[in-house]
């Protein structure tokens, strides 16, 4: 007899939750989205640092309605525009990112920081501890690198102390062209 989890897990099941996934292009490549209970829990490049190892069991549903709103998303947003945000988030997907109070203190953050803005490491550090939450740029360093929904939670807005474009798990080079992409700002 086959071991549930086993089961579950070619299924695209994870913890009893089906993820959905999809793969779509960009200018900067290919990304794989993933969805479960209506929310989107996932955006990477493909083969980007702190890629899902157990993607290849989730179920391709490219009409998978988040993904639709998502794919209207992005093409408003490579267009070069700042497109409203009509997605439900969850980062912290009950199928596979089980992520600390922390990390989803940083991301939450993240996404106050405007389009076409960035901020630092201690900037997010400092606004931490006026929250009474105590913590180094490094460990927001950490928390901004392991952020699962690239783009819509924006990351890639977050700089070193000296202006660099330190660390993006996608790589510096998308880093800059996505901050590039938002200094012609346009709202639509």
């Amino acid at each position: 007899m086959e071991n549930q989890h086993k089961r579950d897990q070619r299924q695209g099941k994870k913890a009893g939750v089906t993820i959905f996934t999809t793969i779509t292009d960009t200018p900067l490549g290919k990304i794989r989205a993933a969805a479960e209970n209506k929310t989107l829990t996932g955006l990477w490049f493909m083969g980007q640092k702190y890629f899902p190892s157990c993607s290849e069991a989730w179920i391709n549903e490219p009409d998978y309605p988040v993904f639709t709103a998502l794919g209207k998303w992005l093409k408003g947003y490579f267009a070069g525009k700042n497109p409203e945000m009509h997605i439900p988030l969850s980062p912290t997907g009950s199928g596979f990112c089980k992520s600390s109070d922390f990390r989803k203190s940083v991301w939450k953050i993240l996404l106050e920081i405007p389009y076409g803005k960035t901020v630092t490491y201690g900037d997010i550090s400092a606004k931490l501890l006026n929250s009474g939450i105590n913590s180094s740029a490094q460990a927001v360093g950490g928390a901004v690198g392991h952020n699962p929904i690239s783009i819509l939670i924006p990351c890639h807005r977050v700089l070193g102390s000296d202006g660099s474009l330190t660390g993006y798990a996608g790589g510096t080079e998308k880093k800059r062209f996505l901050l590039e992409l938002e200094k012609g700002i346009s709202n639509a």
